[in-house]
């Protein structure tokens, strides 16, 4: 099994925000150091705790301090993008990290968002934007003149002359690896994953039944596309903490930062939303909502313990599910206290990770 790293942010919104920015660039340095193959960084455009509306700039400059590390968009929004200018936008990053960029894109789900863009879509209506904008990005990547009618996006790129229509192609042929993500039992995106041979990336909050739902979803795509889909690309986020006591472990993640952002932000957030709190449910089971406290996220979704608790149940979680390539370690701001941070971080690659190296993907 892999290790990631995705990176929301969650950042209190009472820091200031540059330090926040830094505290994430020393994290994607650690990363690489401590092995993690790949970080993903979010964007969001209105919220005060996803506070990076531009994860091209922090990719950028975290390039610049690293040389091995995968960077990919945790996921660009396609509803608030033109997707010839994603395109672009995207095919400059891959050079100016040499092919270490991976495409992470989404639907949006923040109402806020939506309300500050003007953007009024229907669930359905949003994911087939994004598969059209997807779709365009492709065309344009490959280089060539292209016209593309569709119901959200009309382009017509002319033939290349001595002074229009050069279009840049990426640094990786044919092009960056592709990565949706899916938060819904029943993900669009995910099935859409498996059609076109891309990335599936399952969010942190759900439990194993759902997760499975998730798999489905993808086989669900690729056969309809007379694919093989493959488990070994498969990425489930996760909320990981590792101490080097049980008691340290449970007490930190119960009053530190984990239980902070899921308190003041994530529960809210998602409580909010289409599905309210069932997102954080089994499919089967009875459980009320008031049952969906930090101490409940804590035992049956997060991994939280000793580097051999944290390793069982990231096997257990593995096997339960069927089989996955890579667990993605949600980024935690521990201000002020970073080295607790830090110390899961390094207990994660170096104890916790190292029993897990028989696990491959069925």
């Amino acid at each position: 099994m892999n290790y990631g790293l995705f990176i929301m942010p969650l950042h209190p919104p009472v820091r200031p925000v540059a330090e926040t920015y830094d505290d994430d660039l020393q994290t994607l340095i650690a990363a690489e150091r401590l092995g993690f193959s790949e970080a993903w960084i979010g964007e969001h455009f209105t919220s005060p705790w996803e506070n990076i509306p531009c994860p091209d700039l922090l990719i950028a400059k975290a390039a610049g301090r690293t040389e091995r590390i995968q960077l990919g968009t945790g996921v660009v929004l396609m509803p608030f993008h033109n997707p010839l200018e994603v395109a672009l936008r995207f095919a400059t990053l891959d050079h100016l990290t040499h092919g270490r960029f991976m495409l992470g894109v989404g639907s949006g789900g923040i109402a806020g968002d939506r309300r500050a863009f003007g953007i009024d879509l229907s669930g359905p209506d949003a994911a087939a934007l994004t598969r059209e904008g997807i779709e365009v990005v492709e065309r344009a990547w490959a280089g060539e003149p292209f016209a593309y009618h569709g119901k959200f996006f009309n382009l017509d790129v002319p033939a290349r002359d001595e002074t229009t229509g050069a279009l840049l192609r990426p640094y990786q042929q044919p092009h960056p690896p592709i990565a949706i993500a899916g938060v819904s039992r029943s993900s669009a995106g995910l099935a859409l994953a498996g059609e076109r041979g891309w990335i599936p990336m399952s969010t942190n909050f759900l439990q194993e039944d759902v997760l499975r739902q998730h798999w489905l979803s993808i086989e669900t795509g690729a056969t309809r596309a007379g694919r093989v889909p493959s488990r070994a690309s498969w990425r489930i986020a996760r909320e990981i903490y590792v101490a080097d006591t049980h008691e340290q472990a449970w007490r930190d993640a119960r009053e530190g930062a984990m239980a902070r952002a899921f308190r003041e932000y994530m529960l809210p957030l998602v409580a909010s939303g289409p599905y309210g709190l069932q997102a954080f449910k089994p499919v089967e089971g009875d459980v009320p909502d008031e049952a969906i406290t930090i101490d409940y996220l804590a035992e049956h979704v997060w991994i939280v313990g000793t580097p051999n608790e944290c390793a069982a149940k990231l096997r257990h979680l593995h096997d339960a599910v069927g089989g996955f390539g890579t667990v993605l370690m949600i980024g935690h701001d521990w201000y002020p206290h970073q080295e607790k941070w830090t110390r899961s971080l390094e207990l994660f690659a170096e104890k916790v990770m190292p029993q897990l190296s028989d696990l491959r993907p069925d």
